[in-house]
């Protein structure tokens, strides 16, 4: 069976209830990301580590965090005193691994809670690969981590050419992918998004497993990203035609 998805921005549609999990409108949570872009910031070498399994962050995206353990929690503070980077990453099941793969992430809101959680609206910057963890005296991991292998992600404009059809067909067999899941995407909101934008967004909160995203979240270019995904959708589709068959 497909893996849970994760609620994204105000993309999301379950139910016909509304899911909205920040007060911006997607197209302003956006700005922040062009606006750190157009900057030419150097990204960190060294930066402090959110370990989580099943969640999968990529660039041009925000991701909300609900922060309530006291290692993040000090963490988070002491990202909103320096540069306000923090990487995510997927760990592996059941160990202390994590995957060598993960996305780095600027604060770009955060509040505080009465009962002493912090509410965080992370948007997606780049990929990063991971060199090495730093030995440390703080209470969470902090990794020195390369994003050589994906520098196209820091472009202000991606030069990525992806072809329209291939797009086109990946649009088509998500739709039908998620109504099958009993998942309904604001389509509007979608399709505000820019190409790239897009199949981040539909890696994020694809109704698959884990592994698979990750698979997605280290393909280099957009459109191996899109080859993937593709096929991945195309397993579920078929998987789900002959179990109906079988039910039948």
């Amino acid at each position: 069976m497909p893996a849970n998805y994760i609620h994204y921005n105000t993309l999301i549609l379950v139910s016909s209830t509304f899911i909205n999990l920040t007060n911006l409108p997607l197209w302003l949570s956006l700005f922040f990301y062009y606006n750190l872009i157009i900057m030419k910031i150097n990204l960190p070498n060294t930066i402090p580590i959110f370990p989580l399994s099943g969640v999968i962050f990529f660039p041009q995206t925000n991701l909300p965090l609900n922060i309530f353990e006291p290692r993040y929690l000090t963490l988070v503070n002491d990202c909103i005193k320096s540069n306000k980077y923090m990487g995510m990453i997927q760990s592996k099941k059941n160990t202390s691994d994590v995957y060598s793969v993960g996305c780095l992430g600027k604060i770009t809101e955060h509040k505080k809670t009465k009962d002493g959680r912090m509410l965080v609206n992370l948007t997606g910057i780049s990929r990063f690969e991971i060199n090495t963890e730093i030995n440390n005296d703080k209470i969470y991991r902090e990794f020195e981590v390369s994003y050589k292998r994906f520098s196209e992600d820091q472009e202000l404009e991606n030069k990525q050419t992806i072809i329209a059809e291939n797009i086109k067909r990946i649009f088509e067999k998500t739709k039908l992918f998620f109504q099958r899941n009993g998942l309904l995407l604001n389509w509007a909101e979608f399709e505000k998004l820019d190409e790239n934008q897009k199949i981040n967004t539909l890696a994020m909160i694809a109704p698959i497993s884990n592994q698979e995203k990750q698979m997605i979240l280290e393909s280099v270019h957009a459109d191996s990203k899109i080859k993937v995904l593709s096929k991945i959708i195309d397993f579920y589709l078929h998987e789900n035609y002959l179990n109906k068959i079988t039910l039948q």
